[in-house]
């Protein structure tokens, strides 16, 4: 008796082992390979549905695609209401005792304009190839039923952001289904209807759905991969806020030839204010803007390790020389930004007046960092206006306010998102660390925050979930620009790491 239970559980120990080997030993390339002509077609047929969230029609219809191919791979699909558009949750439990990972996507991409791209609809997907001199030159989608190259492109628009990124994982699940391979943890994948537009809709669903999307760990499957294509791991992003400040001179716009030397212009005052808050090195000079911003030896390692090139990024900017707040690219995403985005008079007809302009608006941004907090870095804008002699107001001046203050400054603000960034040495990044690290043989680009924001933060912070950004498209796709594409390359591997991270043990 007790050599059978011996060899019994001799056998389920050989059973497990074999499985994991089989599994280990999946030549994912050579399938990849052999399905890649219908992946591409089903990624064209995808790409061809327009997706702007303000046509509705339309963005139901990719909806209908991705719930139809969904639910072929027994996923239970809901569509869920929102004060918008709806959200799409696609949920496979493999046991209710196993960790769970929610994948967000999304479904919308921005607005066209198709007279500035180099085909004739933007949604229908073209094929493309390179010719000796550099330019695209479309070529017959046949191709892709010889040798394909990765270096070929599809331009149309979402064809990277977002939906190359839903035809991988799709492709994954589908690859997995077909080796009989099952999942190690529970999926939700959120498909987001309106992500270029803030996740208007989702984001008011997170109270109301917060056992819908309830999980253990975060993967955000948006955005590019580094410049060098390699498998790269994004650990979080940087937030936003914004303030708005205007400044008077006289009531009405005055005659420059009568008034001139006599009325002030506020341009003037507002260049003052605004070079009085960095300084010529680039510097932010505003009393504790860079409080509790730390980078220690291992920071500094870790920043070290991303193969960035740093010359080829200012030539490729056309900068002598960047700011002096990092000593590198990547070190200067650590800190929080002060940007000028628009600066407006009150004239913006065509052509020009020679007028004093009564007021001044200048359009600024602040890009937070964790260790900020978006409504505390505009207090401290705010008394560094106070502190120039300015009354700070958030209305406009009255007429005795105006006679009596010499320096009067109007302020709307938004706090906005704050920045979100997660642990490199967290369990979840450890996890996706080694798993891609197994899969390609070589450790991911890490990247501890990136220089956007994802307009989804809020949810990260409302469900307390673990994130991590997994971008897989190319740096170059021309991203919300005319001519968006996503390299052939990037699919495949894409594909790739979509395989690793449905096969990770949690």
């Amino acid at each position: 008796m007790v050599m059978r239970k011996q060899f019994q559980y001799i056998l389920v120990l050989l059973l497990y082992f074999f499985t994991n080997y089989v599994n280990a030993q999946t030549d994912w390339d050579s399938k990849i390979q052999e399905k890649l002509p219908t992946i591409l077609e089903k990624h064209r047929e995808l790409v061809s549905i327009p997706n702007v969230a303000s046509d509705e029609p339309n963005m139901m219809k990719n909806v209908d695609w991705v719930t139809n191919a969904f639910e072929k791979l027994n996923f239970k699909v809901s569509i869920l209401k929102t004060s918008t558009l709806p959200v799409f949750l696609a949920e496979k439990q493999v046991d209710p005792k196993a960790k769970t990972i929610l994948f967000y996507l999304h479904l919308d991409g921005q607005a066209v304009n198709p007279a500035k791209w180099n085909q004739k609809d933007p949604f229908r997907p073209v094929l493309k190839a390179q010719d000796a001199d550099g330019n695209w030159q479309i070529i017959n989608w046949s191709r892709i039923k010889t040798q394909i190259d990765p270096d070929w492109r599809v331009f149309g628009r979402a064809a990277a952001d977002d939906k190359a990124p839903i035809i991988m994982m799709l492709s994954a699940l589908e690859f997995l289904q077909q080796q009989q391979q099952n999942l190690k943890y529970n999926v939700k994948i959120i498909l987001d209807l309106q992500e270029e537009t803030r996740s208007e809709g989702f984001l008011t669903t997170l109270k109301k759905y917060k056992n819908r999307y309830a999980a253990d760990y975060m993967i955000i499957m948006d955005g590019p991969a580094h410049p060098t294509n390699k498998p790269t791991l994004t650990f979080g992003c940087r937030g936003i806020a914004t303030i708005n400040i205007s400044i008077y001179g006289a009531k009405l716009p005055q005659h420059s030839g009568h008034y001139g030397n006599y009325a002030p212009n506020p341009v003037f005052a507002m260049s003052h204010l605004l070079a009085s808050m960095k300084d010529k090195t680039g510097k932010v000079r505003i009393d504790g803007f860079y409080d509790g911003i730390v980078l220690d030896e291992k920071t500094q390692n870790l920043l070290s390790q991303v193969p960035d090139d740093n010359p080829k990024i200012q030539a490729d900017l056309g900068i002598s020389k960047p700011d002096n707040v990092g000593s590198n690219y990547q070190e200067a995403l650590q800190y929080p930004s002060l940007n000028v985005r628009h600066i407006e008079t009150s004239w913006k007809g065509p052509g020009l007046k020679t007028i004093i302009p009564e007021i001044v608006t200048a359009y600024l941004d602040v890009r937070l960092v964790k260790e900020t907090d978006g409504a505390a870095q505009l207090k401290k804008i705010k008394k560094h206006i106070e502190a120039q002699g300015y009354l700070v107001l958030s209305r406009e001046p009255t007429d005795a306010e105006r006679l009596k203050y010499p320096k009067i400054a109007t302020i709307s603000t938004n706090a906005g998102v704050n920045a979100f960034r997660t642990a490199i040495n967290s369990t979840i990044g450890k996890k996706l660390r080694n798993t891609i690290t197994n899969e390609f043989g070589k450790e991911p680009i890490l990247i501890r925050t990136m220089g956007g924001t994802v307009p989804i933060t809020p949810a990260i912070q409302v469900l307390d979930i673990p994130a991590i950004i997994v971008p897989m498209v190319n740096m170059d796709n021309n991203q919300h620009n005319p001519n968006e594409n996503i390299r052939i390359g990037n699919i495949t591997q894409g594909i790739k790491m979509c395989l690793a991270i449905l096969a990770m043990e949690l």
